[in-house]
């Protein structure tokens, strides 16, 4: 069977889940399962597969989205403690004295607190710990997930502490390693941890220009669709603020890629940029004259809204200090960095920790594990929620209100997650390197579909790189995966067409990145923690225009680094 064909086999599963969610209106609980069928069906009447195989593989999808779940829950539990706490009123009060005007709450909260969590633990954590902390301050739903969604992505190459990139290009070492030796023009790496800071610099310059472009872009967004007048120019009002946001964020991002690598930019970028707006805020630096809200709840679409009540206050009342009311969110973010580390020594211990499935059904190398230590569900999320208990001095009824009604969140969000990473599941191991296994020797689902794009496009894999990138994300739910998955696809491609390998491996995980928005892994989780179950389709509608502009975009960059400037310097 031809590449084309196994990539139009491939693709349908892909299909499948966008016409149910997007076109039909399905919720992800019945499109994922059905998408799941059909990937199978695929693997084992085109790739010829074994049944059992592909079972094993689906069972390891169940095992890696058991650890997804346990972040979920772990998101979940937080944003109940401290709503029967009293903490997040406290909060609410606190961020209405910064500001009342969301747009702002949107860049604070949406843009640079999740920028921060994203760098210290990515996977997926800060559109989960960001987007309900934006619904208690009065966001709809819907707002809140597509907002978080989307900022959660110039971020995500750093993120988790440089994983993306140290983890995800690993498998370069070796051919960058012979590049260098071979005396190829522009690569001169002494080792791979030169090499992936050189990558992280090249990545800096493509998620530049959009650090600064997708606040005000998104802002207008958020008046447009969300605002009672639908305008565009209601937000894009607010872009002084979004640019002095950008320059706060920017200016230690670009300084730490550049002098240290790629471990800190996302994380010390939000963190630094964080305390610099929230003080610009307070003091009304860049903030608009005119205060903008949603307007009353009763003017709502239906469709905004979830099984997850947003807040109706228009005054909260203080119950704690301020302190008191961040230290849950204060402790998260300082055990995250502890944790994630590894000089301090405590990333390998809790890393150690894991609950094994190696060889699922007999079969060599299907393997999965829980990291139930490591995971940040359990530590810190599930930790910091216990000793919140303590901290806010919690009485037994309330404690039992919230893990009851976190429980109760947790049914739907599994069922899509276990379809949709089971579906990855079998998409990664599809071309498994053996002959009883795959004995036509052919690619992956998702290299069949990248070697057919590469074909077509020629020189213009610049313009598209990026978008391999996404659409690994997309499948896979995680930047590092995607870079795991199509890192040495888009080297060869690049030596292929002579294109400046490390432009194409920067767009790469510059793709893997802004495909956060896009990703079913993600927008599953989104909506279990804003009770949107079953509004992915919709979610997905509204963040693919940012998806696609922000994949122009890094095109450009690409396109212009690999045809004028970087031949211009060799």
């Amino acid at each position: 069977m031809s590449i084309p064909v196994l990539a139009m086999v491939a693709l349908l599963p892909i299909l499948v889940a966008l016409v149910l969610m997007v076109g039909m209106r399905w919720p992800s609980t019945k499109a994922m399962p059905l998408a799941w069928l059909v990937c199978a069906l695929g693997a084992i009447g085109a790739w010829n597969l074994p049944v059992g195989y592909v079972t094993a593989l689906s069972l390891q999808g169940i095992v890696i989205a058991i650890g997804v779940l346990i972040i979920v829950f772990g998101a979940i539990i937080i944003l109940y403690t401290l709503k029967y706490s009293g903490g997040m009123e406290t909060i609410q009060y606190g961020m209405q004295n910064i500001s009342r005007d969301k747009r702002i709450q949107a860049i604070i909260i949406g843009y640079m607190f999740a920028a921060f969590i994203e760098g210290a633990a990515g996977f997926g954590t800060p559109a989960a710990l960001a987007a309900p902390l934006l619904l208690s301050l009065g966001f709809p739903p819907l707002a809140a997930a597509v907002i978080c969604l989307v900022f959660n992505s110039f971020p995500v190459s750093f993120g988790a502490v440089g994983t993306p990139i140290l983890v995800g290009l690993k498998f370069l070492g070796p051919l960058a390693k012979t590049a260098v030796e071979a005396g190829t023009p522009g690569l001169n790496f002494v080792d791979f941890g030169s090499f992936a800071k050189v990558i992280g610099q090249w990545v800096t310059m493509m998620h530049g220009p959009m650090v600064v472009i997708l606040p005000i872009f998104m802002l207008g967004f958020l008046t447009r669709f969300f605002g009672k007048n639908k305008s565009w120019s209601e937000g894009f009002a607010a872009w002084q603020f979004c640019i002095f946001a950008a320059v706060a964020f920017l200016v230690p991002y670009l300084t730490f890629a550049w002098l240290v690598g790629p471990e800190f930019p996302s994380l010390i970028g939000g963190l630094v940029g964080l305390g610099i707006i929230v003080a610009g805020a307070k003091a009304g630096f860049c903030v608009p004259k005119d205060t903008w809200d949603f307007g009353p709840q009763s003017t709502w679409d239906a469709d905004w809204t979830g099984t997850i009540a947003t807040s109706t206050s228009t005054e909260f009342k203080p119950h704690m200090s301020q302190f008191k009311a961040w230290l849950p969110y204060i402790l998260i973010g300082a055990i995250l960095v502890v944790t994630r580390i590894p000089e301090l020594g405590l990333k390998a211990v809790l890393a150690a920790q894991k609950l094994p499935f190696t060889d699922i059904l007999g079969y060599k190398g299907v393997s999965a594990s829980i990291d139930y230590l490591y995971l940040p569900g359990t530590i810190p999320f599930m930790l910091v929620a216990i000793l919140t208990i303590a901290i806010h001095g919690m009485k037994g009824e309330a404690v039992k209100q919230a893990w009851s009604e976190s429980f109760v969140k947790m049914k739907a969000p599994t069922i899509a997650l276990f379809a949709a990473v089971a579906l990855v599941s079998i998409f990664r191991g599809s071309g498994v390197a053996d002959a009883a296994l795959n004995p036509n020797n052919y690619p992956s689902m998702p290299l069949a579909m990248a070697k057919t794009v590469a074909a077509i496009a020629g020189n213009a894999w610049p313009m598209l790189a990026s978008y391999v990138g996404g659409l690994g994300a997309f499948i896979t739910g995680s930047n590092t995966v995607s870079d795991l998955l199509f890192a040495e696809f888009q080297w060869g491609v690049a030596q292929q067409l002579e294109l400046p390998r490390q432009i194409i491996v920067a767009a790469q995980v510059a793709g893997g990145a802004m495909g956060n928005m896009v990703c079913i892994h993600n927008i599953v989780a989104v909506c279990a923690v804003t009770g949107l179950i079953g509004r992915e389709g919709m979610i997905l509608k509204r963040t693919f225009w940012p998806f696609m502009l922000y994949g122009v975009v890094v095109g450009i960059i690409a396109s212009l680094m690999s045809f004028v400037f970087l031949p211009n310097l060799f």
